[in-house]
């Protein structure tokens, strides 16, 4: 049996407790940290998945981890914006809700449909997260609020596609690809 105490599930444990720390950033008003702390979480996000499968490290303690760090960085980021950002907040309003809808909705569909948070890390959720974090990087730092709008018009497809797995399977699984290929398993097995 593989040891729980691998560099990937290491990694999401250091970003599921960077977010006390960066709520501490933002309550005393950090902002240039608290950016850097919130790049440094999301690259972590980035690298343990990756370094999970190259390593052969892959687990479903490893896929909740990351995903309670989700939750925990995307909760702390939202509350962050809101204090130190409050102009930005209420000027792009439309774009932030999406972003925080686009998560919340599927995470609750998954609990009230499994009693449990969602894994399913699907391949539009990565390229949604990684056009978000660019974009609201590139917003927070003053550059443009376009990508931002842009990424969220993409976390909205993706939380539908993620509705819709979780209206789709009968139970919870971890580390799907797509609805497509949900729905081509469906029509194999049967």
């Amino acid at each position: 049996m593989m040891s729980p105490w691998t560099l990937p599930n290491l990694l999401s444990a250091l970003r599921l407790g960077s977010a006390p720390l960066l709520l501490l950033l933002a309550v005393s008003g950090q902002r240039e940290a608290f950016i850097w702390l919130l790049a440094l979480a999301f690259l972590t996000d980035a690298v343990d998945g990756i370094l999970a499968r190259a390593m052969g490290q892959t687990s479903r303690l490893g896929a909740q981890l990351d995903s309670w760090a989700d939750v925990a960085i995307y909760t702390v980021t939202a509350i962050a914006l809101w204090l130190l950002w409050p102009a930005l907040v209420r000027t792009e309003w439309i774009a932030v809700a999406a972003v925080v809808a686009s998560f919340v909705l599927p995470a609750l569909a998954g609990l009230l449909r499994f009693g449990c948070f969602t894994s399913y890390h699907t391949l539009l959720v990565k390229v949604a997260v990684a056009a978000t974090v660019a974009g609201l990087l590139m917003m927070l730092l003053d550059i443009s609020v376009w990508p931002f709008r842009l990424a969220a018009l993409l976390a909205v497809l993706a939380a539908l596609e993620e509705l819709a797995i979780t209206l789709v399977l009968p139970e919870e699984r971890s580390d799907v690809i797509s609805l497509w290929h949900v729905l081509r398993q469906q029509r194999g097995a049967s």
